[in-house]
């Protein structure tokens, strides 16, 4: 579809760019008044995004900007994930005392910016449009990870971000000019096509391209060896930005993943149930073994931590190793496991980083020995982060437990080859019970009780039990998520 077919469908990002030059203009507006009159604007634009994706209702499947994004169910699935979790954290970022010195309209406008930009990489079918992409999301999340100029450790986590980020990328756009070199064009469905009629004497070439590209996604989902800025990022950055980093930017990269691998590198077979892979490529294998270390790395990493915040950093490196298990297996059963798992991870681990934002509020640190009797203390947020914790160990009856079953299932369901994949995806789930339960341990075993107990206060009880709720639920119903994820395993196709 040529340029100016594609305006009118291209609606919910308009939204997005009117908000963000709107959240520009108000911010200079009232600049020596009040700077967070921005946030509501931007709220309140992140709705009307949102009302725009569904205005749209039951779109046709087509490509956008002459094949440089798609327009598909699968890629408003990710668009919605990212709206959700962008408006709880602007909303937690109002409450957080950590940001209640600093400036607040470049915040909002660059978490606005970062946002259109992962809007772009879930639909792009371009490995131009992919780079660009990537890099709007990048550049942001440098800025907002060093957002509190005046800490020495944001921004030591700002730089370090800065430079794996730059040499990530780099890697990644040499290996996408590999791939442009192999086929001559930059469009998906162009080098699929491509690719099936390859020389074999260039499989040498494809595989350093695959490997080097491969750098770039695993930059962004924080999988291991690609991993080492997270948790340092994750410490430094102010905690509502880690919280939106641990969700919105990884479940962006699994879209870009995912997407890309399915149209580029795989080959539909049985009624495009089943995939295998391009001229023998062995990238499942590698994304195979690349899920067990990633996994095992995080969880082992955070069995030592003193920082909760920390130790939630090598948690979120280990949930992308479990979700990496899925894609090897090459079936439609690992997407969907893949994007139901990405909806219950939002849920419980922006929770537990919003109870860690609130403690971090009130005490100012966010060491382990900070929890000591908290239970006791603040009953309902002793109740609600036991709650997340056990979620993120996959256990039943919570949404967690709900999204590893899809992923293992998928797994085990691709056949004995697979088994040794689903082996260790649940012998490091009973790794992680250690310090997820340590959590809750120091919550109800350590510390003394107090005479008076307190209360996170009206804003943050409705915003954990909006969060809460959903985790608890959807491990005994979860029908509906099943459903819309059912329906959204549609992808454009050429």
């Amino acid at each position: 579809m040529n340029n100016l077919q594609s305006l009118p469908l291209f609606l919910p990002e308009w939204g997005l760019l009117a908000t963000i030059l709107i959240v520009i203009l108000v911010d200079i507006i009232q600049f020596h008044r009040n700077d967070r009159i921005a946030g509501r604007w931007l709220l309140w634009g992140l709705l009307i995004t949102f009302g725009l994706i569904l205005f749209q209702g039951q779109i046709r499947i087509t490509s956008l900007f002459l094949n440089s994004l798609a327009l598909d169910p699968f890629g408003t699935f990710f668009k919605i994930l990212l709206l959700v979790s962008t408006f709880l954290v602007v909303v937690v970022a109002r409450l957080s005392r950590e940001l209640s010195e600093v400036r607040m309209g470049e915040f909002y406008m660059l978490i606005s910016i970062m946002l259109l930009g992962m809007f772009l990489m879930v639909s792009a079918i371009d490995i131009i449009m992919v780079y660009l992409s990537i890099e709007v999301v990048s550049l942001s999340s440098f800025v907002l990870s060093g957002y509190l100029k005046n800490s020495k450790r944001s921004n030591e986590s700002a730089l370090k971000y800065v430079i794996y980020g730059a040499f990530s990328s780099g890697l990644m756009l040499f290996g996408l000019s590999y791939l442009y070199g192999l086929t001559g064009s930059t469009k998906y469905y162009q080098i699929a096509a491509q690719l099936q009629h390859l020389d074999p004497a260039g499989y040498g070439a494809l595989i350093l391209a695959m490997i080097l590209i491969l750098a770039g996604f695993g930059y962004k989902i924080s999988a291991v060896p690609f991993h080492f800025w997270t948790p340092d990022v994750y410490e430094g950055a102010p905690t509502t930005i880690t919280a939106y980093l641990s969700v919105a930017p990884k479940a962006a990269g699994f879209a870009i993943l995912i997407r890309f691998f399915h149209d580029v590198f795989m080959l539909p077979q049985d009624a495009g149930m089943q995939w295998k892979a391009l001229a023998g490529l062995p990238w499942p294998q590698l994304l195979a073994v690349l899920s067990v270390v990633t996994m095992t790395l995080g969880n082992l990493v955070a069995l030592k931590q003193t920082s909760i915040k920390r130790m939630l950093a090598y948690s979120s490196i280990a949930h992308a190793g479990y979700m990496l298990m899925a894609i090897p297996v090459l079936s439609r059963d690992g997407i969907f496991g893949i994007m139901i798992y990405l909806v219950m991870y939002l849920l419980m681990n922006l929770g537990a980083f919003f109870v860690v934002i609130f403690v971090e509020n009130r005490l100012n640190s966010e060491q382990f020995e900070d929890y000591y009797g908290l239970g006791w203390k603040i009953p309902y947020l002793g109740v609600v982060m036991s709650l997340f914790m056990i979620s993120l160990t996959g256990l039943p009856p919570t949404a967690g437990f709900i999204g590893k079953f899809y992923v293992f299932a998928a797994v085990i369901k691709a056949g004995p080859a697979w088994y040794w994949l689903a082996f260790f995806g649940i012998l490091n789930s009973v790794i992680s019970l250690y310090y997820y339960l340590r959590v809750v341990r120091m919550m109800y075993l350590k510390g003394e009780r107090a005479e008076v107990l307190e209360s996170p206060g009206r804003c943050f009880n409705v915003i954990l039990t909006a969060l809460a709720v959903p985790t608890l639920v959807l491990g005994i119903y979860w029908a509906p998520v099943a459903e819309w994820v059912r329906q959204s395993l549609l992808f454009f196709t050429q």
